[in-house]
């Protein structure tokens, strides 16, 4: 890839910065008389600023960004640049898409919002098969997503790749130092935290620098988790319910313990790390109790869905610090809602799993794996009826929960994160 453009002249653009003093015509930039200079009639793209060709750049339609991304290195750059992303929100050019992988299938999914003229029905819209490694597919069976830009992350067990939903290009990135399974991410200040997943990791937490593409061990985690989920909110990375490994239950000491097996038992509460400070903050424990079956972070807010014996608990915490954080009592309340229409029945150990994203103001809950019946209560299944690839939108200011459309049937088992293209 070359470093700069020289491609077409932009000599329309200089003729309509400064007049033509030619032109009998033209009228002065002031009303004073001024000197007379040669000012060039063309110029080159690679003669332009960063900040001026930012400006024409962010008003390129969407379907002409994967090519203009391949022009050169500088422009592929200022495409992924900060300021890029502000322009096109600016022009109302960028908006949040849910992203599914199952690979090597992917599908994406933008919401209506109030600036879209298009008031039809959202759809899903399945991409062509990732050109993943066929290598690599197990490793990424049970892999989880971050998002930075309009750069998605893909974390396997072994492996990393990037994938970048605007140029399509797929690249290899190092894998994190402890291989793990089922663990909690998210992305504070443009970098990567993993926490639990399995005791080979142990109480490691790792942060990724995708600059440096680097992985490092910046804390040890107060308790060991399996199956949890990530979040982030003002700073501070969120690890919620899963398995706590290695708990001891009270008073019952079993031969297999004795004799170094791990106890698992469902870990109703989040933990709370400070990125600046580096430091754990006072543990959450989810109203309730229950086994948390999805969560996410949406506009200052953490959203958990739990399960209990006969009924599911929907529950927010007012995660926007109020002063006096650094000891973890800067926070709100738990706040219970609204819950899904879901049958009481579905379990974090069922077949039935769900996954929840964040999108603007909304909650969108997906079930990635598993079935529903409609007709399914305290009895027994009707096979009528029978539910896949649900999706339920929670909007979070009028407080009503409605259907969105179907995960396509080739994507099962997925993974999800919101993406900004």
């Amino acid at each position: 890839m070359p470093e700069s453009c020289n491609s077409r002249h932009f000599s329309w653009l200089m003729k309509s910065c400064f007049p033509n003093p030619q032109d009998p015509t033209s009228k002065p930039l002031s009303p004073n008389p001024i000197i007379t200079i040669s000012i060039p009639t063309t110029t080159t793209l690679s003669s332009l600023s960063d900040d001026l060709l930012l400006e024409c750049l962010s008003r390129v339609p969407s379907s002409s960004l994967p090519s203009i991304s391949l022009v050169c290195r500088r422009w592929s750059l200022l495409l992924h640049s900060p300021s890029f992303l502000y322009l096109r929100r600016l022009h109302h050019l960028i908006h949040p898409t849910i992203f599914t992988l199952s690979a090597p299938f992917a599908a994406s999914l933008r919401l209506p919002d109030d600036n879209d003229a298009d008031t039809n029905d959202p759809l899903w819209k399945v991409a062509s098969c990732l050109p993943f490694p066929v290598a690599s597919l197990d490793s990424l069976s049970h892999a989880r997503l971050s998002a930075i830009g309009s750069r998605i992350y893909i974390i396997g067990r072994n492996e990393m790749f990037c994938y970048d939903v605007w140029s399509g290009i797929i690249t290899s990135r190092s894998s994190m130092i402890y291989p793990r399974k089922k663990f909690a991410t998210a992305v504070l200040s443009g970098k990567i935290y993993v926490a639990g997943g399995g005791s080979r990791a142990g109480a490691a937490l790792e942060e990724y620098d995708p600059d440096t593409d680097t992985w490092r061990v910046v804390a040890q985690a107060t308790r060991r988790r399996y199956g949890c989920i990530g979040a982030a909110v003002d700073g501070v990375f969120y690890v919620i319910g899963g398995l706590k490994i290695g708990a001891a239950l009270e008073n019952e000491v079993t031969r297999a313990a004795s004799a170094g097996a791990e106890a698992y038992v469902y870990a109703s509460s989040m933990d709370l790390f400070d990125v600046e400070s580096r430091a754990w903050l006072r543990s959450r424990a989810v109203p309730g109790g229950g086994c948390v079956v999805a969560a996410c972070a949406v506009a200052g807010y953490v959203y958990i869905l739990t399960s209990h014996a006969v009924e599911l608990s929907f529950c927010r915490f007012d995660a926007r610090r109020r002063g006096g954080g650094s000891n973890g009592k800067g926070f709100g309340e738990w706040c219970r809602i609204k819950s899904p229409p879901l049958p009481a029945q579905v379990r974090l150990d069922s077949t039935v799993r769900f996954s929840c994203v964040g999108v603007e103001n909304k909650v969108v809950l997906i079930q990635v794996s598993g079935c529903i019946d409609d007709l399914l209560r305290r009895g027994g299944r009707n096979v009528r009826g029978l539910k896949e690839g649900l999706v339920l939108v929670y909007d979070c200011v009028s407080g009503v929960w409605s259907r969105g459309p179907h995960l396509p049937e080739v994507i099962r088992r997925a993974t999800c994160v919101t993406v900004e293209c």
